[in-house]
């Protein structure tokens, strides 16, 4: 199946890319992972927002914003996400607040 890549290289902050052995990376492992991860940037990630690559699904599931970008990217932005995770290269993508 083919990945759904939204285009998030202008997206402000930290963006950091990690790549996994796992083709089959279920959410709740990558979720695990990109907090991992966050955490050794910042004491305390919050986490605002993701992205399912193989699927289009993203959280939050709502209208944001005046639509010209994913919802999911402008609700992070607006409330100052600043730390882009991109597993297996758009697998899965999570937008923290480094706190």
């Amino acid at each position: 199946m083919e990945l759904i890549i939204p285009d998030i290289k202008d997206y402000p902050g930290n963006h950091v890319n990690i790549e996994t052995d796992n083709p089959n990376l279920e959410f709740a492992e990558a979720k695990n992972i990109a907090r991992q991860r966050a955490k050794e940037l910042c004491t305390d990630p919050m986490l605002l927002s993701w992205f399912q690559g193989k699927t289009g699904e993203f959280y939050p599931n709502m209208e944001c914003g005046p639509g010209d970008k994913p919802a999911w990217i402008t609700y992070a932005e607006s409330r100052g996400g600043d730390l882009v995770m991109n597993i297996n290269q758009g697998q899965y993508i999570f937008i923290y607040l480094s706190i």
